[in-house]
């Protein structure tokens, strides 16, 4: 079911006529006052404003088998994709336009699966550049410990101007990790430098994996110290943090992304992970004055390469059919709601170069 719409001439299909690349109108054919953000969708780049209703944190195919074995010949495509459509077609049916599929590189990220994912439902499809440090550097390149930060920001920002291998997809954001609870390692500060380096040249905004407080304030202060604002990076899994690591991260500009929402009947009322603790969380961010910080999504997905049909699959709906109801019976009006799923995702994952 196709339901992209636009009424001006895109970019794409300008530079088409024009013989010059993309990126090249969108970055200097106008100022960004002029332009406004936009969003680089594994088709083409879009106007942030035209996203529309977006999941920010979503996996379609995973692979766990390690770094040094993964590879697209893990997985059959077109199998994962005919596994994958119907899940899909279910968001565009909650009124998902924009799905940011968070799968790093050497963890199953497949550039050509979303492509087909995109045209054949119609939804815009984010996939992202960046290294995945957490689970003991298991899924981290080799080269990653030899390169210094600036190499690795060439490989990532090659991405975005080239396209990922041979697919023509371009990333629209950076997916990393660190490692959980303490302070950063070497290795971690460093892939945290090189998603700093390539925000620079790229406009990408930086969505780090985090488990804890600490690690995550310790990133927000590395940014601060390059001279960028905290307002290109998100804490992914920021529901893992305490409250107060919550307000200290969004008082200096973070993002706060709380990014597993799941009705598992299992849950007891209020337990943490449950909708009741997701929505509590939420309510006390807004009473804070900090509701434009937050992001929401499922975390969801996860067809496993590595299990027969891919194992089991959870879709990407209950965040309306559970959380939002909770939010409205508790007094969060229609303006607020927007906000959380269409502007806050705009803002924080627009790019401005």
């Amino acid at each position: 079911m196709k339901n992209k719409r636009t009424n001006i001439i895109h970019p794409k299909i300008l530079a088409t006529v024009l013989q010059v690349p993309v990126l090249f109108l969108l970055m200097v054919s106008c100022t960004p006052e002029e332009t406004g953000s936009y969003i680089m969708t594994v088709e083409s780049p879009i106007p942030a404003e035209d996203m529309g209703t977006a999941l920010i944190h979503e996996h379609v195919l995973v692979d766990w088998i390690g770094a040094d074995s993964t590879g697209y010949h893990r997985w059959d495509r077109a199998e994962v994709v005919e596994r994958v459509l119907p899940y899909f077609e279910e968001a565009a049916q909650q009124g998902v336009a924009t799905i940011f599929e968070c799968t790093p590189a050497y963890l199953g990220r497949d550039p050509f699966v979303l492509r087909e994912l995109a045209d054949r439902t119609g939804l815009h499809i984010v996939t992202n550049t960046g290294y995945y440090g957490a689970v003991d550097n298991r899924f981290m390149p080799a080269h990653a410990w030899q390169e210094s930060a600036g190499e690795i920001a060439q490989r990532w920002i090659g991405e975005f101007e080239h396209g990922i291998d041979d697919s023509g997809v371009r990333p629209g954001f950076m997916k990393i990790s660190v490692g959980e609870e303490a302070g950063l390692s070497d290795l971690h500060r460093k892939v945290v430098e090189a998603a700093i380096m390539t925000q620079r040249e790229t406009g990408m905004a930086i969505v780090s994996h985090t488990i804890g407080d600490v690690p995550a304030l310790e990133q927000i202060a590395l940014i601060r110290e390059a001279g960028l604002s905290p307002s290109v990076w998100v804490w992914t899994h920021a529901q893992s943090g305490s409250l107060e690591g919550n307000l200290q991260a969004a008082e200096r500009g973070g993002w706060i992304s709380l990014d597993n929402v799941n009705h598992d009947p299992s849950h007891e009322p209020g337990e943490q992970g449950s909708v009741l603790w997701y929505a509590d969380r939420i309510e006390r961010l807004r009473d804070a004055g900090h509701l434009n910080r937050v992001l929401l999504s499922h975390d969801a997905g996860w067809y496993d390469a590595g299990e027969p049909d891919g194992g089991d699959y959870r879709g990407y709906t209950d965040l309306f059919e559970h959380l939002i109801p909770v939010l409205q019976d508790r007094g969060f009006t229609e303006a607020e709601i927007r906000q959380l799923l269409v502007e806050n995702p705009h803002k924080a994952f627009g790019i401005n170069n």
